[in-house]
């Protein structure tokens, strides 16, 4: 038996404003450059302590719980902690909100 998954935003809205600080917060403290590959894809170069990888992977799969249209990859480098997120076209707009707050140092 499978479970439908919906193709839209699940977060409560009380909590949608918090989700979204946490990923200006994300990028305001972290993020030493961004780089849009294509409009259904964006990756972020994240740059911090020991701890960030699963504080990312953390932010991204809480995520992915209530938004299943997100597809999350973290990678980490030798220098730095990549997050790609990629959407399907009907989800650009979001993509877009995200690439917003993808300011190094805003």
């Amino acid at each position: 038996m499978s479970v439908p998954v919906p193709d839209a935003c699940t977060l409560p809205t009380a909590e949608q404003p918090i989700r979204q600080l946490e990923f200006a917060t994300l990028c305001s403290t972290y993020l030493s450059h961004s780089e849009r590959i294509s409009a259904r894809h964006l990756r972020l170069a994240l740059t911090g302590d020991a701890d960030l990888a699963d504080a990312v992977r953390d932010l991204a799969g809480r995520e992915s719980q209530c938004c299943s249209f997100f597809d999350f990859a973290v990678t980490v480098t030798g220098e730095a902690v990549l997050l790609d997120i990629k959407v399907p076209m009907s989800h650009t707009a979001v993509l877009n909100g995200l690439s917003e707050l993808a300011v190094p140092g805003a």
